[in-house]
């Protein structure tokens, strides 16, 4: 796959962009902005409706809950629902940026990862001077439990498959998608993939006060051998397509792009988070550094100098 220089550089957003929806579960309007940030800087999310404005880094050791979506926090405070919004900033390969919510769940918009890669794409993408430092995975890791498994494996560049199994469901069965992450494949195949639910989950977890935002309007509802949106489908898989895009939402919270191919089978948000955990343990299986571009960048110089 040919790259260029430019897939090898940091980068942020241009200019401030924000927007608004409502938090699946809270039911409640959030208003959230984006920020450029500086190289070297990460994602990071801040609650700008508590006192001090805490923040926290978007990393997998910041990860408090994955019930129901991916939770991080930080000293009594959390940020909820991230992981459609990581899944862009991975898609785009934007690596650097400050995100405020005015509430404890970002807002869930059409179930999608599509309306924020509409807004960071309306903001720019500023290439930044430093060069990305990736996980270079070198020897395979692999986590299984019962019928989850995740495995990781080296590979030239960033790719995901995943595998759902819904053998109760006529309308999902089993899928697979593949996809090699570009910013171009990631918006075209998966980023407009909505999120998916059974009708009885919803009232059932509407009966304890959860999903209270939930609607046809930002969900695939799925009750028994037909799905409640008119609409119908974005694309034939949609709900695997979905799962991928989760996965690389989940995945993103290492901290630094990956080149290595995932491997995920039955796999969710808790299980996609254990297995990062059992990845920081392998040590000797991978690697951080800078990837030769084109034009030579000095992989071990830069590496030198990023860490001083």
């Amino acid at each position: 796959m040919a790259m260029n220089s430019a897939e090898f550089l940091q980068k942020t957003i241009a200019k401030e962009v924000g927007c608004s929806g409502i938090g699946l579960h809270s039911g409640k309007t959030v208003h959230m902005r984006i920020k450029p940030a500086p190289v070297n800087h990460g994602i990071r999310f801040a609650r700008t409706d508590l006192p001090n404005r805490p923040s926290v880094a978007a990393r997998f050791n910041k990860v408090v809950d994955t019930s129901l979506a991916t939770v991080i926090g930080d000293e009594g405070f959390i940020v909820s629902t991230i992981e459609h919004l990581m899944a862009a900033f991975s898609g785009l390969a934007i690596d650097n940026a400050i995100v405020e919510a005015d509430a404890y769940e970002l807002p869930m918009m059409d179930g999608s990862a599509g309306p924020f890669v509409h807004f960071i794409k309306s903001a720019g993408l500023q290439i930044q001077s430093a060069p990305r430092i990736f996980f270079v995975v070198n020897e395979p890791i692999e986590l299984e439990e019962n019928d989850k498994f995740v495995g990781i494996y080296p590979a030239p560049h960033y790719r995901v498959t995943c595998t759902i199994a819904f053998d109760h469901s006529p309308v999902i069965q089993t899928q697979t998608h593949d996809l090699i992450v570009t910013p171009q494949r990631f918006e075209k195949e998966v980023a407009k993939a909505r999120t998916f639910c059974f009708l009885q989950e919803v009232e059932y977890m509407q009966k304890f006060g959860l999903a209270q935002g939930g609607s046809l309007e930002n969900a695939i509802v799925i009750d028994g051998d037909h799905i409640l949106n008119e609409e119908g489908l974005r694309f034939k898989n949609e709900f695997v397509r979905h799962k991928l895009l989760d996965c690389i939402g989940d995945f993103s919270l290492i901290g630094l792009p990956i080149m290595g191919h995932v491997v995920a089978r039955r796999s969710g948000h808790a299980f996609n988070h254990a297995f990062l955990e059992k990845f920081f343990l392998e040590k000797g299986s991978w690697q951080t550094r800078t990837v030769e571009t084109p034009n030579g960048w000095p992989t071990g110089a830069a590496l030198k100098q990023l860490a001083n």
